[in-house]
């Protein structure tokens, strides 16, 4: 089953700082970007631009896309306009630079989005972010449950977006609905894969992957893909600074900062009970966060 997203442009709205297995067998990755910076500020134009195509993707379904191939300009005023009903009730970017990044770093094509859940039933509330597999070089899988938060503490992100999938393992929801969790997600998904457009082939492989049969020849293991997104400063005297001396100084708070997180991410799998599973960590800092996490939602709606 093919990306949803066209191509990896994506990717070039960042600079890849490191990648850090927080693990000791390396099963759970952390990828660290730094958006690229013009004039020792953050490009977030730059972003916006390569975040126009996935924010297609992200919002309407396959089906939808293939119907509209021929109409490029009403696929996109149908991509907005549901993506601004949507942002008008959560605003969260976040979701959306998950989704990207695991489709254009991790390979993980989408099965289902939020967007797409949360319009096509009015029970799904506190589900994940977002659905993608991923296939191993051994041959088996991983279904990849999507959580994000943009939150100006790193280290208060962390520690939320664990406890978010050890409650929606755990099937808890604290505004008390009884239809939430893991389980009853991979029922929706599997409801409502006919409004994606999938072969018969991949319908049926996807339904494997959600619910195993006895005799398939692949393992299938839940697994978490989690977007950090946090907020740092580039202060006045930063920005006096030679633009080469500024990134250089900016990188190295960026991967100081986070690096020193990599102890209390392992904590919280650890007294989350979620050592089993593989997570694909993605963290990005922003400058004034909220403020620009506006901005940048605006602009894509425009």
């Amino acid at each position: 089953m093919r990306l949803s997203v066209p191509d990896s442009s994506f990717l070039d709205s960042f600079e890849h700082l490191t990648t850090i297995s927080t693990d000791e067998y390396g099963k759970n990755k952390l990828n660290l970007y730094i958006l690229k910076m013009n004039a020792n500020s953050f490009d977030y134009d730059l972003l916006v631009r390569n975040l126009l195509e996935p924010v297609i993707s992200y919002s309407v379904s396959r089906k939808v896309q293939e119907e509209y191939a021929n109409k490029p300009h009403t696929l996109t005023q149908k991509a907005v306009s549901h993506f601004i009903n949507y942002c008008k009730n959560t605003g969260e970017l976040g979701e959306l630079l998950l989704y990207a990044f695991l489709e254009c770093h991790l390979n993980a094509p989408k099965i289902l989005t939020k967007l797409e859940l949360k319009t096509s039933t009015s029970l799904y509330i506190n589900g994940s972010d977002g659905v993608h597999y991923l296939k191993l070089p051994n041959g088996n899988y991983q279904l990849i449950f999507g959580e994000s938060k943009t939150i100006q503490d790193p280290a208060v992100a962390i520690r939320d977006a664990f406890s978010s999938i050890a409650n929606f393992k755990g099937e808890i929801n604290e505004d008390g609905q009884k239809k939430s969790g893991i389980n009853y997600e991979k029922s929706l998904i599997s409801d409502n894969l006919i409004k994606e457009t999938f072969s018969p082939e991949d319908t049926e492989f996807i339904s494997n992957l959600i619910y195993p049969k006895k005799d398939d020849y692949f393992r299938v293991d839940d697994a978490f893909g989690i977007f950090i997104g946090y907020e740092i400063s580039i202060t006045a005297s930063d920005k006096k600074l030679p633009n080469d001396e500024c990134r250089e100084k900016i990188k190295k708070a960026v991967l100081d900062e986070i690096t020193g997180k990599i102890a209390l991410i392992d904590k919280h799998i650890v007294n989350n009970d979620l050592s089993g599973h593989c997570f694909h960590i993605y963290i990005l800092p922003f400058t004034d966060l909220n403020q620009n996490r506006k901005d940048i939602l605006r602009k894509l709606m425009t």
